[in-house]
């Protein structure tokens, strides 16, 4: 009797931990891959908001084998990665706003047509438009040659294909919707990084969470770098559009955008010949290390904000392309270790990390669709209450040149 109640509280023990389902889309140790694929609430019998989770294997041009993973939610967000490119965020929606731009890269870019060390290590840029593209993990920053090696522009988690993703949703209301992505980073005597990259989502929300864990593999130090560069075009971006975040100081990354000093968080409309425009931000967070940054359309009444911990993440870039539509019309918000300078300049002003062998460390950002005047007004109120009474230090001078 005593065993039968001790293996029913074991099961129910069990059935609590296991009360989510998980879908192994591609696997490379095992060499399977599920290629179109989908699910929905419907056929999961799930309560609550609906939803569905759609792969889709592209074909055609640079996008052959390319692949796009998409969440729908009626009331909330759709939300398009790409497993291809790195676990990369391709576009946002809801409420009439889109959070992504449009860039000249019309296609999904499989990274197998992508020479990373083309124009002098900017063959990045062939595949560049995705909302939110991780930069690093080995390196980021602009490229750099240095004792015969190519540091290529923003490193190559981005145009990594992922050797393993899952997607779970919990069983229980509000079920919880997890996607899972594996990057390796391997180069025999270089790197040995990997990085498990998870989306948390819950349909009918207008905020969804990265949760990504780097581990050195390795059984040397290992140096890492990562930006999160997330990108915002219109609708929230037009002219007299607002960057907004708590900072202790701002700064002109060169001498071209030392000329915008003076507006550099206001946004013009599309101007041709505008060269880009990058800002290094020092974030100012709350007790708990905590800080936001965001975008807001003239109007006030649409946007995109941030979130993120300053001790995982305590730099924070902004990038100005207000170029025309055409070329790029585009902001970037762009928590990271680091700023945007080659390798050799961050590490030489000690802003380069490193892991020990067998170390992990973890990275957290919430991203929110600022849906109307009443979302965009919390966010203000949150960045005032950071900010409090402390001033920015504009700072006149760049803190490096390449």
């Amino acid at each position: 009797m005593k065993y039968r109640v001790l293996a029913g509280m074991v099961m129910a023990v069990i059935s609590g931990q296991a009360a989510a389902q998980t879908w192994v889309l591609t696997d490379a140790e095992a060499g399977t891959d599920k290629g179109n694929w989908q699910i929905d609430s419907k056929q999961l019998n799930a309560s609550g908001q609906p939803f569905s989770i759609q792969q889709k294997v592209l074909h055609g041009g640079k996008q052959e084998g390319s692949k796009v993973l998409t969440i729908t939610s009626e009331q909330g967000l759709t939300i398009a990665l790409s497993p291809t490119r790195g676990m990369d965020l391709l576009q946002v929606n809801g409420h009439g706003v889109r959070l992504g731009w449009d860039s000249p890269v019309d296609e999904v870019v499989n990274p197998a047509y992508i020479n990373l060390e083309s124009r002098n290590g900017l063959g990045w840029l062939d595949g560049f438009n995705e909302m939110m593209v991780r930069c690093g993990y080995e390196w980021t920053g602009h490229p750099v040659t240095k004792d015969g090696r190519i540091y290529t522009l923003h490193g190559k988690a981005g145009n990594t294909p992922a050797s393993k993703v899952e997607v779970t949703v919990d069983d229980k209301a509000p079920h919880e919707i997890r996607i899972r992505g594996l990057l390796k980073e391997h180069t025999f005597k270089k790197s040995n990084l990997e990085t498990w990259t998870e989306l948390r989502y819950i349909p009918g929300a207008d905020a969804f969470t990265l949760h990504d864990v780097l581990t050195n593999k390795g059984d040397y130090p290992q140096d890492y770098q990562i930006i999160y560069h997330s990108n915002f075009g219109t609708p929230i971006l037009e002219k007299d559009a607002r960057f907004i975040a708590p900072l202790k100081s701002v700064s002109p990354f060169n001498d071209y955008a030392q000329k915008g000093l003076d507006n550099w968080n206001v946004y013009g409309a599309p101007q041709k010949d505008f060269d880009e425009m990058v800002f290094n931000l020092v974030p100012k967070a709350d007790a708990n290390g905590k800080t936001l940054a965001a975008v807001i359309n003239s109007k006030g009444d649409k946007g995109a904000s941030i979130e993120f911990d300053t001790h995982q993440l305590p730099m924070l870039t902004m990038w100005k392309n207000t170029d025309t539509l055409k070329q790029g019309y585009v902001t970037g918000i762009e928590p990271g270790t680091s700023y945007a300078y080659p390798v050799t300049i961050e590490k030489e002003q000690g802003r380069v990390k490193q892991l020990q062998p067998g170390q992990s460390t973890t990275f957290e950002l919430t991203y929110t669709l600022l849906k109307d005047a009443n979302a965009v007004s919390k966010a203000e109120q949150r960045v005032q209450q950071i900010q409090g009474e402390d001033k920015v230090s504009v700072e006149q001078k760049p803190i490096a040149k390449e």
